[in-house]
């Protein structure tokens, strides 16, 4: 139906570069849509970083890291996110997705408790359907519906909590100061995934649990190289011994193969400039605030948002489909939000900010985005 109308949104084909401004159908286009918070993605150190990997070690370690394809940059890339992070050791997979799909079964057992808020994403969706604890979810964010759902727990059982640092389609934070003093009254484990806060809060782009100033007080720490880090993988980080039996364990890690050399040098170039090039993330907050600012202003629904993800909430699956091409053919790339990404009453547009992103382009978007809101009768 949607194909037929001309208002399908997806698999759309980009001929350059992932940049605020993006080559598309033969028209150069805003690009809204991007986790590239910081802009690295064709930053020239990071490319030549890859080329340079490429060259050593080739373009595949053709196995898995358990027997022929650890490289001494997997090892070298693991210890810096681990100081990074401000845990003991890191563990390195292919894909971020497959971190959540691998380590989450390991951590929780038959007769445990597995806790998720009921926006986490997919990928944590994933992993806890693959382990055979009691399952339970609560209320976005909601802290006395999970502090109900943690007294239905024995009190001797492990009880995992899984959470987003930073919900990847609404842009708020997990309540982070709460869910530790639950953890701590509870005896509870707690796992964030910080796909979306690495790079973005906290010292140097170290994540929410670093803003927050929990670190010490969150067990496992999980994030993406797709976001920030300019390339493609994910790692979990934490004790000693917990990475040691994930080392072991985890079926998407030892059954997977490695990290391209390639992927594996851009993800660690990025970090370097993460640690050492504070202007960015500075830069990203200036252009988020200005945008969440001007949207507020003329009366766009952008919820509870905190981050550089700004939901512009459409609350109708139709509209948002449409209202996404029609901004398309004004020269603005935002993303389609419906379910199961949120819930039916929920559908939105995903406008993603970059630190690269100019107040120019913000308001050009703006301005274009208004234009659609208002002639389908949004806002």
């Amino acid at each position: 139906m949607y194909m037929e109308r001309g208002v399908y949104p997806y698999f759309r084909e980009i001929d350059s570069a992932q940049d605020t401004e993006v080559l598309m159908d033969g028209k150069k286009v805003l690009m809204f849509g991007s986790n590239s918070y910081l802009g690295l993605t064709h930053d020239q150190r990071i490319i030549d970083a890859a080329i340079v990997a490429t060259r050593k070690y080739g373009t595949g370690c053709a196995g898995s890291r358990l027997l022929n394809g650890t490289l001494d940059i997997h090892v070298q890339l693991e210890k810096e996110l681990a100081e990074f992070v401000g845990k003991d050791e890191a563990l390195c997979f292919s894909t971020g997705f497959t971190v959540n799909e691998g380590v989450i079964p390991q951590l929780v057992g038959r007769g445990d408790y597995i806790i998720c808020d009921d926006r986490d994403h997919a990928s944590i969706v994933d992993g806890r359907r693959l382990t055979f604890a009691t399952q339970l979810k609560y209320k976005h964010n909601d802290m006395e519906a999970l502090e109900k759902e943690l007294q239905k727990c024995e009190p001797d059982a492990i009880k995992l909590i899984v959470v987003d640092g930073v919900f990847s389609m609404e842009g708020d934070l997990a309540n982070l100061p709460e869910i530790i003093r639950l953890k701590k009254k509870y005896n509870a484990t707690v796992y964030v995934d910080e796909a979306h806060g690495l790079g973005v809060f906290g010292k140097d782009g170290r994540g929410v649990c670093d803003h927050f100033g929990l670190v010490d007080e969150v067990d496992l720490i999980m994030g993406t190289f797709s976001k920030s880090l300019a390339s493609i993988g994910g790692f979990v980080a934490g004790d000693k011994d917990t990475i040691n039996w994930l080392r072991h364990n985890a079926r998407s890690y030892i059954f997977q193969a490695s990290n391209t050399p390639a992927a594996t040098a851009a993800a660690m170039a990025a970090l370097e400039i993460l640690k050492t090039e504070p202007s960015r993330q500075e830069n990203l907050w200036k252009i988020t605030n200005y945008a969440l600012n001007r949207f507020r202003e003329i009366g766009f629904e952008i919820g509870e948002t905190e981050s550089p993800i700004i939901p512009l909430y459409v609350r109708d699956t139709d509209k948002t489909f449409e209202v996404t091409k029609m901004a398309f053919d004004e020269g603005v790339f935002i993303n389609p939000v419906i379910p199961p990404a949120c819930h039916p009453q929920d559908t939105l547009v995903r406008f993603a900010l970059m630190a690269t992103h100019t107040k120019e382009q913000v308001d050009f978007a703006i301005e274009k985005l208004t234009k659609c809101f208002k002639e389908l009768e949004i806002i």
